[in-house]
């Protein structure tokens, strides 16, 4: 990745002084800014033509590709799998947890944590602040946490107790820690589209935005302003998306829940946000509460299978339960009727 942040937007085919100002200007200052980025953004805040948008993003993408940094337009399955098995993927601290994402939090994807007040989502997010600075054979990520806090939920306190029941060097942990506090829903946009530069200046290998929609669920209000709202929550989670793969960091989000009053089975719990977050997220885990512990359950992922686990909160951050409970139970299809009268008569 350091060749690709070597090259100068200048070198790009036709790309001039003129051009690379703009470029500039709105905050792209590498390729890997302009091949995280979308035709429509570049023409909304560079005054470009469309057509020269989409070739300033087509060349920077292609050079990625051709340094191996981003898949190529066609792959085969088994190339495919060969790099994905080198994906790296950072501890949550609960084995429990771990187990049910597959060795942890993932990498070049975006991994959603929604659930009810005290579920524990803020919890895994500082937990992982200071696991993801664990070196890679200790199953951290080896680098700095960026921490978009959107609810003022971000306490330094707690991220040193959790760094000190593990014997690690706290002032280093809050040092790699770099907290964005966002004030309303535009400046949330502003942060992700500058994403780019504070991740290669500071090596962040972790991004969080606790929570996603908190800001947005203030600022729109009513049916009137509801297509708006997902249309800019729809551009920050697919960025959100683009730049964990060109980066090669691990995202997080959490997100906020909703009642639905006319569930008469089940839980009338859902997430916030509709579908526009529902399918940008790559992993979807719903948290709740079940007695002093904590319920993760798998609701969406296109590798793992659906099921849950249990963790608690201690002082030292996300860990398992003591009556060690199983890591996963994978939901298997009800029985028939016969086959439970079966059982029965044996």
């Amino acid at each position: 990745m350091s060749e690709a942040i070597e090259i100068d937007i200048a070198d790009l085919p036709g790309v001039g002084p003129a051009t690379k100002a703009k470029l500039e200007s709105g905050g792209i200052t590498s390729i890997l800014d302009l091949a995280a980025s979308t035709t429509n953004e570049l023409v909304d805040n560079l005054n470009i033509t469309e057509e020269t948008a989409h070739n300033l993003v087509f060349e920077a993408q292609k050079i990625l590709k051709d340094k191996g940094i981003l898949e190529k337009d066609l792959i085969s399955a088994n190339e495919l799998f060969a790099r994905r098995a080198k994906m790296l993927r950072c501890t949550t601290f609960s084995q429990n947890l771990d187990t049910l994402l597959a060795g942890g939090i993932e990498t070049q994807a975006v991994t959603e944590f929604y659930g009810e007040y005290g579920s524990g989502k803020t919890q895994i997010c500082h937990t992982v602040c200071v696991a993801s600075q664990l070196p890679v054979d200790q199953k951290g990520l080896g680098g700095a946490a960026l921490y978009i806090d959107t609810e003022s939920t971000f306490r330094p306190e707690r991220v040193a107790q959790i760094a000190k029941s593990r014997d690690l060097d706290v002032s280093s942990v809050l040092d790699n820690i770099h907290v964005a506090k966002i004030y309303n829903a535009s400046h949330l946009e502003l942060i992700v589209r500058a994403m780019g530069s504070l991740i290669q200046q500071n090596n962040i290998k972790l991004v969080i935005v606790d929570s996603i929609i908190s800001l947005h669920r203030a600022e729109f209000l009513g049916r009137g302003s509801l297509s708006e709202r997902q249309q800019k929550l729809n551009a920050i989670m697919h960025r959100l998306k683009r730049i964990s793969e060109i980066y090669n960091v691990a995202v997080i989000i959490t997100n906020q829940v909703q009642a639905t009053p006319d569930t008469f089975f089940g839980d009338p719990t859902k997430a916030a946000g509709g579908n526009i977050i529902g399918h940008a997220s790559t992993y979807r885990i719903y948290l709740r509460k079940a007695g002093q512990e904590r319920k993760a359950i798998m609701i969406d992922s296109p590798m793992h299978p659906y099921g849950d686990t249990n963790f608690v909160v201690t002082e030292s951050g996300i860990s398992d339960p003591m009556d060690k409970k199983p890591a996963r139970t994978v939901r298997t299809a009800s029985k028939s009727a016969i086959e439970k009268d079966e059982e029965e008569e044996n």
